[in-house]
């Protein structure tokens, strides 16, 4: 399918490869020759699908948003409804896929690390599925916004660690299980959340959440008869709008466009926009964009969305970028939470803060479209983890 000159293994174009400590490096070989031989495994397809049908109870629906459509008054949207999931995100996806791998490899401990607490809920949950020993990290500052994700997770068997240092966010709990990985490699698999890290990681992520790109786009011809116009997604590492970009990846009319943490303004410290405001650096074992500090460090990021909240991106979202198949987009915190409030609303769909940055783009495109023209969103989340966040916020606007 892609000819994305993917010129050396782990990489896309100039983005990804595997910058770890030399120790690291054989096991995380071992993984990517475990992942290629068994993920076309007659019998672990036929496991996989099995759990993503009866467990996760795929496949999700593609909904056509009729009053949100009449009311913007342009392009027909389209709401592919990862929210619907068990677990509530497509967080989901990918932890079926990669327990199953650690399953088949014979580990019995699993660290990950979560930004808003849908991929560490989703990791608790297959863990104690499995009978595996589970432990999250989570930064500091994410386990009050999201302390109901972090009950799940306890609730489920996990146990959660929230990382005090830096600026207590998903990237400070990434940090933390790359060191937990490096001193317990023999022992332990680690379930990286999005489309980010060394590789093996970028791709095995994208081989699982692939299936949500795949089901819309046999969706979408059987209710439209046609590819669709625009795909929209948030990206924060970017494991959600990969998996529903990458399947059309050879539709050269359809057009991705990603949608970034704006934040509350462009300077430093204000947004968790790499691919709009950043540049190409290593991150976490990979080279990425990166948002950046006068120092060429990775900088602090800020977004209402903690499961955004992070200062790279995934290699392949860094190379649709350069290489112009894809187009990103920054919103901001007040566009986020107006476009929570209009999803809602309008269709009764209560999503994730993550997702409502993609439907806030949806508002902006939208009406500069025809009729004729389809948008697929991607509503990566539902929005009962936000419910407590959100109230607050629009208290202290109120007050």
């Amino acid at each position: 399918m892609r000819d994305m000159a993917v010129e050396r293994v782990g990489y896309f174009g100039e983005f990804g490869g595997q910058f770890v400590p030399s120790e690291l490096k054989p096991a995380l070989d071992h993984l990517a020759e475990f992942f290629l031989v068994t993920k076309d495994d007659p019998d672990f397809q036929e496991e996989l699908q099995y759990y993503l049908r009866e467990y996760v109870g795929r496949p999700s629906p593609l909904y056509y948003a009729k009053r949100m459509s009449e009311e913007l008054g342009g392009a027909q949207i389209y709401l592919k409804r990862e929210d619907l999931n068990h677990t509530g995100s497509h967080k989901i996806n990918n932890v079926i896929g990669q327990v199953l791998l650690a399953k088949r490899m014979g580990v019995k401990r699993v660290i990950a690390e979560t930004g808003a607490g849908q991929h560490g809920v989703a990791t608790a949950t297959v863990c104690a599925m499995f009978g595996m020993d589970c432990t999250i990290y989570m930064g500091e500052e994410d386990t009050q916004r999201q302390a109901l994700n972090v009950f799940r997770m306890e609730l489920l068997g996990a146990q959660v660690i929230a990382v005090t240092r830096g600026g207590r966010t998903l990237k400070d709990a990434v940090d933390a299980a790359l060191e937990d990985l490096i001193a317990n490699y023999e022992n332990t698999y680690y379930m990286l959340g999005s489309a980010v890290g060394p590789y093996p990681y970028p791709d095995i992520v994208r081989e699982f959440q692939s299936v949500i790109g795949r089901e819309a786009r046999t969706q979408i011809q059987e209710k439209i008869g046609r590819m669709p116009d625009y795909l929209i997604a948030c990206v924060g590492g970017g494991s959600n709008a990969i998996g529903l970009f990458a399947p059309f990846y050879d539709d050269q009319s359809v057009q991705f466009l990603g949608v970034e943490p704006g934040g509350s303004g462009e300077q430093i410290g204000q947004h968790a926009a790499p691919l709009c405001f950043g540049e190409p650096a290593v991150l976490h074992g990979f080279r990425c964009y990166t948002v950046l500090d006068e120092n060429g460090e990775p900088a602090e990021t800020s977004s209402v969305a903690a499961g955004l909240d992070y200062p790279g991106v995934g290699p392949e979202h860094s190379f649709y970028h350069a290489s112009g198949r894809a187009k990103y987009v920054a919103v901001s915190d007040q566009e986020a939470l107006d476009a929570f409030g209009l999803l809602s609303r309008k269709e009764g769909i209560i999503p994730a803060l993550e997702s409502a940055h993609a439907v806030a783009q949806v508002l902006k495109l939208a009406p500069t479209l025809s009729p004729e023209q389809t948008i697929i969103v991607n509503i990566s989340g539902r929005g009962d983890k936000d419910a407590a966040q959100v109230y607050e916020l629009l208290r202290k606007i109120k007050s």
